[in-house]
């Protein structure tokens, strides 16, 4: 990085050296640098502008001014109020020092900003660990929904768990209330049909889910439990897209007139998104068809009739040949690394 006075001195030379009949880019070249350099350099200020220099300020505040906020801030009768207050304190005595976000930012840098209330300091919570799944039964996703009835405040409470990789329902049941006893027993119901050991579990954070006897049937299970962040609905994304197809489906009743209504209700949707639903994540498949590995025949003979298409009519197809496929590999909070390899994938 060239100083200040230096191209000043090398401005002063390159003009001598012109007015002594030396051409001007003879002249750069010898001073070492190019001729539009020496044209910028000439043209604008002599201001170093690349990133990293360092540059004047004019809205810089002084030192004395930091200090001075600093001072003002630990003054008996502003070390208990926030900078808004002080501003307006200030403001009102007419007199004005720095705005309320400087005086933060000159706290902050002092070590003089900390939580200071009653209340709970706010906990900053990681991203879950990356999860992937590449077959059926690794990870499952579950969550309660509410189901209106005809009674104005009256809910009914649909507890369903869905596979991430298959896409398809894997148990559900509903209820009057949450209740993590009740939780406890549709898992235990689930043993039954599958070998749930080693399983991931991703669910928010509610009672229902990280209840001690909850807890404690997903441990006898051999089940992992994998919790979102508190208010964060894409840490568990893959049931709240199953919900929003539920309560948006065609013969979606919006009020249920009592709980049969709802279980018999959900009984039929259940058996149509497993076995009729055609996924668009799964490239338009069923969940079943995608549980069962029938999807890989039904992909191969789509694409056979494709080729075939294009064979008889090579001149319709201008673009490449779409081929019928889905992801055998399914995320839960994938990585930057993981997110930028997908991208080059599809790209």
């Amino acid at each position: 990085m060239i100083a200040l006075e230096d191209k000043r001195s090398i401005i002063e030379w390159i003009h001598e050296a012109i007015n002594t009949g030396t051409r001007a880019v003879n002249a750069c070249e010898m001073a070492g640098i190019s001729i539009r350099t020496f044209q910028r350099w000439r043209r604008d200020s002599l201001e170093d502008k690349r990133k990293g220099a360092v540059k004047k300020v004019p809205r810089k505040l002084t030192d004395e001014e930091i200090e001075r906020v600093k001072e003002t801030a630990c003054l008996p009768e502003f070390r208990d109020l926030t900078p808004y207050e002080i501003v307006a304190i200030l403001a009102e005595n007419g007199e004005y020092i720095a705005s309320e976000r400087t005086f933060y930012r000159i706290l902050k840098t002092m070590g003089l900003l900390h939580h200071r209330g009653n209340g709970k300091t706010p906990i900053r919570h990681a991203e879950p660990k990356e999860l992937v799944a590449t077959g059926p039964n690794q990870i499952w996703s579950w969550d309660i929904t509410w189901l209106k009835t005809n009674v104005r405040g009256l809910f009914y409470y649909a507890y369903v768990v869905k596979d991430i990789w298959t896409k398809d329902i894997v148990g559900w049941e509903i209820h009057d209330r949450e209740d993590d006893e009740l939780s406890s027993q549709l898992f235990k119901m689930l043993k039954k049909k599958y070998d749930m050991r080693g399983i991931y579990l991703r669910s928010d954070n509610g009672n229902p889910m990280k209840g001690a006897t909850m807890l404690m049937t997903l441990y006898h299970l051999g089940v992992i439990p994998s919790y979102s962040r508190p208010r964060v609905s894409n840490d568990n994304p893959f049931i709240e897209s199953l919900f929003k197809t539920l309560k948006y489906t065609a013969g979606y009743p919006g009020h249920f007139k009592g709980i049969d209504h709802a279980r018999t209700w959900m009984a039929d949707f259940v058996n149509w998104y497993n076995s009729e639903h055609r996924h668009s994540s799964i490239g338009y498949v069923t969940p079943q068809q995608r549980r069962n590995g029938d999807y890989e025949k039904i992909f191969a003979r789509r694409n056979d009739a494709v080729t075939r298409a294009r064979e008889l009519h090579p001149e319709r197809w201008v673009n490449r040949q779409r081929v019928w496929g889905c992801n055998e590999s399914v995320y839960l909070n994938p990585s930057f690394e993981t997110k930028e390899k997908l991208l080059k994938e599809i790209a």
